[in-house]
């Protein structure tokens, strides 16, 4: 069997709903108001699938959406008449597929989600933004969660709640985003100084893993900064590449990977602090920082001296409940662990934030 031509994986799901999809639900449960879209996890969502992404977990899908009750009335129904009448394959690409560690022989099936928006959003983010979003959601939500909510395409909204639900998480509210970025900036802070120091002592491994760890840091606080919501790890590079200003500091942050020495990794890093500080103050978000590196104290290691953003950002927020937080920022700012990122009720239990209104 002859593989087909590559077709980006939001394309494949655009023409699924069309051409396989809408007219089956229109005559299983006709004149039903829908919506139709593919969010959620996956490489295609984000815009980054490739022919290489073919290989799991990957294939004609999307999620239809009804009201809660039409999908409690029709949902066990439609999904029926979906699995019994889907064409085998569509495009080339079959429409039944196991998902990665289930078995292929008995555990295929469709990938057509029938839900309602409110169950929908709650299952991946933890919270409803089809009513209310407050601090607290903002702050226990994972940026690649909300990537996954806010990117991927929407093929129609006949319920008319997908798009004012998106656009409600398209950012942070201006103290949120306030907050945030200063505890980037702090991350920055705690650690420019152990490049050197390691190297002093003749630890050139922790160096160079301190140096990778705030190169990382740069990258998520340049996609801050350009208000677009970092992705996990795998689709970091590729999220930075595509920002406006990434072409000018990618060079110093591979320099600083690349570097065989700590002076040199130094070097590099506080030319990509400089250029960050710089944007920092094309933002208007606060006076205008110095953007120059300096000695750190009377040691003889160069940094930014981050703390001074950071501090120029909290004096701006005005909501004096995110001002009380400490500076840990948003949950994926201070936990590292997949298995808590990618479930919404560990991440919000784990994160910190402000007491609800009382």
């Amino acid at each position: 069997m002859n593989t087909p031509a590559f077709l980006p994986g939001l394309e494949l799901a655009r023409r699924f709903y069309r051409e396989a999809v809408r007219p089956l639900l229109e005559e299983a449960v006709p004149e039903t108001p829908h919506s139709a879209a593919l969010l959620g996890p996956g490489s295609e969502v984000l815009g980054f699938d490739t022919p290489r992404s073919r290989d799991h977990d990957w294939g004609p899908r999307l999620q239809l959406f009804l009201t809660h009750r039409d999908a409690r009335r029709h949902g066990p129904r439609l999904h029926r008449h979906l699995a019994e009448h889907l064409p085998a394959d569509f495009l080339g690409h079959p429409t039944r597929f196991a998902l990665t560690g289930e078995d292929t022989a008995t555990d295929a099936r469709h990938h057509v989600e029938v839900t309602d928006p409110a169950a929908w959003f709650t299952a991946h983010l933890g919270f409803d933004p089809t009513a209310d979003v407050t601090p607290a959601d903002w702050l226990a939500t994972p940026t690649q969660l909300l990537a996954q909510a806010t990117a991927g395409a929407v093929f129609h909204d006949g319920l008319h709640r997908l798009a004012p639900a998106r656009y409600r998480l398209r950012w942070y509210p201006r103290d949120l985003w306030l907050h945030v970025l200063a505890c980037q900036w702090r991350r920055l802070a705690q650690e420019e100084a152990f490049v050197g120091r390691c190297g002093e002592v003749g630890d050139d491994l922790g160096s160079a893993v301190v140096t990778a760890r705030l190169v990382r840091d740069l990258m998520r606080l340049h996609l801050l900064m350009n208000r677009r919501y970092p992705p996990y790890s795998k689709w970091l590079g590729s999220a930075f590449a595509r920002t406006p200003g990434a072409a000018e500091l990618t060079p110093h942050l591979i320099a600083a990977l690349t570097a065989a020495d700590w002076r040199t990794r130094e070097h590099h890093l506080c030319r990509a602090y400089e250029h960050a500080a710089r944007a920092h103050n094309r933002l208007g978000l606060t006076d205008p920082v110095d953007p120059t590196t300096r000695p750190f104290h009377d040691r003889p290691f160069r940094v930014l001296g981050a703390d001074r953003l950071a501090t120029a950002l909290r004096s701006r927020i005005a909501d004096p409940a995110l001002r009380a937080l400490p500076a840990s920022g948003a949950v994926d700012q201070y936990v590292d662990n997949t298995d808590v990122l990618t479930r919404p009720p560990l991440a919000r239990a784990t994160a910190l934030t402000p007491p609800p209104h009382p």
